[in-house]
């Protein structure tokens, strides 16, 4: 009677390990599955190191931390390069979905606006969004118009009944090379001219 209860206990421990080896397989396969490209991965926080050419992301989840290895960083990282490991870190600004480094930012999340790297609600003072992006450009403050020119036709002062007038007026140059958006520069408009040359040259339009 013993032999037989030795027995079962036995064969319910042998189940017992085989299940538990089953699901050691399968947790390691699902490991697998989440340590591609990995060099060393770990059971409970996945990618430790990646392999040559890819970056490690790193995210939190409460208070675990898990590791991928990624061709590419996602929106809100940036690629470092390292010696020993290449990393995807997180922009600063929250705005931020591209930046080219931790404080700079290429391009920014939905409603907001980008200047110098940085991402705003609102365009700061003095700029203005470029037109079918999100981007504020420099708006240029030009100097007041010139006197207007002497009315003219083909160029000359004289012989025709109407001709044209021209006014300028300058920005600094500064803001010519940031490529500042400027307001117009140059106004003409129709102007009566003398129909009588000096001399008594006569020439009608």
């Amino acid at each position: 009677m013993l032999w037989i209860i030795f027995m079962l206990l036995l064969f319910i421990s042998s189940m017992e390990m085989l299940t538990q080896n089953r699901w050691k397989k399968q947790a390691s396969a699902g490991l697998l599955e989440n340590c591609t490209g990995c060099v060393l991965c770990s059971e409970d926080n996945g990618c430790i190191t990646c392999h040559h050419r890819l970056f490690l992301l790193i995210w939190r989840d409460g208070i675990r931390q898990y590791g991928m290895c990624v061709h590419t960083c996602p929106p809100g990282y940036f690629g470092v390069r390292g010696l020993e490991v290449n990393r995807c870190t997180k922009c600063r600004s929250p705005s931020c979905e591209s930046c080219f480094s931790r404080d700079f930012c290429m391009k920014c999340k939905d409603k907001f606006y980008l200047h110098k790297g940085q991402c705003f609600r609102q365009c700061p003072p003095s700029t203005a969004a470029q037109p079918g992006t999100r981007e504020c450009q420099e708006m240029c403050e030009p100097g007041p118009w010139s006197e207007w020119s002497a009315c003219t036709h083909e160029g000359r002062t004289c012989g025709c009944k109407w001709g044209l007038e021209t006014r300028v007026r300058e920005v600094a140059g500064a803001a010519k090379e940031e490529g500042a958006i400027c307001p117009e520069l140059l106004e003409t408009r129709r102007c009566r001219m003398r129909k009588h040359c000096p001399g008594g040259e006569h020439r009608t339009a």
